[in-house]
């Protein structure tokens, strides 16, 4: 399951463990052809969340988001790395066992 994070519940979503945060728009060809490869993590008992770009602007300038689709990763409500660009499923496995 993706989760659907906004400005209003980003902050109790992020609180422990490993999250993996991505920034997407509904009119952005990457992100949608990233989405059903972000499903298949999520089956994998990894926590996605979905940040809309378009309707949660605080976030993308809190995080310096520039273009879509790009990750951030935190552990225990902590930002530990950061990326962009579509990634397949074993380069997004590879960054959160690194972490």
């Amino acid at each position: 399951m993706i989760h659907n994070i906004t400005d209003k519940n980003f902050s109790l979503n992020i609180k422990e463990g490993i999250q993996l945060l991505t920034f997407t728009a509904p009119w952005c060809g990457y992100c949608n052809r990233q989405k059903p490869i972000l499903e298949e993590l999520s089956k994998n008992n990894i926590w996605i969340g979905d940040v809309n770009g378009d309707e949660n602007p605080h976030l993308v300038t809190k995080y310096s988001i520039q273009a879509f689709p790009s990750f951030v990763l935190f552990k225990d409500g902590k930002e530990i790395n950061s990326f962009r660009g579509m990634r397949s499923k074993d380069e997004l496995m590879s960054i959160i066992n690194r972490n």
